[in-house]
């Protein structure tokens, strides 16, 4: 279909944003452009991805929700615990390790969503998309109210567009809490209105016979 080649074309171009236009070469200088690319390699490029291939990918294995819902979490906590994000800030191999995990990592969270159907009849997966929610907002929250710079070497960071680490902190923090609540709040809506659409069906089918 159309719809998936256009899916498939806008995660590549996701993927092209978050890994290789100027927005890569920002990451370095402000913390609020390096949570850009881990939210478009999370929540845009994966999905769009995994819409666009459809059917056509064909796993032998599938991520047990338990597994997805860990693989994106752990993803998030470890990459930001300060020694390891400064690590990745410093070395070259590790800053393109940290991309490739995040991607892989979205691919895995994101597959029940995607290859299982928004319209599923299980109440697991909205609940799933609401619990993966919280390790993102203790850490948006964070760093969003925290009064001191978290990543230091921000602090030599270039003063661009007039941001103080500071505020840049607080910028990039508010920015995950807010795109990660409407990435994984409204699927979780959408599945509970199929789910509550089917059980009124089903109700109105047995009052009909």
């Amino acid at each position: 279909m159309s719809w998936r080649i256009a899916a498939f074309a806008g995660g590549l171009a996701a993927l092209w944003i978050a890994v290789a236009s100027p927005v890569s070469h920002l990451d370095h200088h402000l913390l609020t452009a390096h949570m850009v690319q881990h939210l478009v390699l999370m929540l845009v490029a994966t999905p769009l991805i995994l819409l666009g291939v459809g059917s056509t990918l064909r796993l032998h294995w599938r991520p047990h929700l338990v597994v997805s819902w860990l693989a994106g979490s752990l993803t998030v906590i470890i990459w930001h615990v300060p020694a390891i994000f400064e690590l990745a800030l410093r070395s070259p191999f590790w800053h393109a390790f940290e991309h490739a995990s995040f991607f892989v990592a979205g691919t895995v969270f994101w597959w029940p969503a995607v290859h299982s159907g928004l319209e599923a009849q299980s109440w697991s997966r909205p609940i799933y998309l609401f619990v993966a929610t919280l390790p993102c907002d203790a850490l948006s929250a964070f760093l969003a109210f925290c009064d001191y710079v978290v990543y230091p070497p921000y602090l030599s960071g270039h003063r661009l567009f007039g941001f103080s680490p500071l505020d840049d902190q607080a910028l990039a923090g508010a920015l995950m809490w807010v795109t990660v609540t409407f990435a994984y709040l409204i699927p979780a809506i959408v599945m509970i209105a199929g789910l509550l659409s089917g059980e009124r069906r089903h109700t109105d089918q047995i009052l009909a016979s």
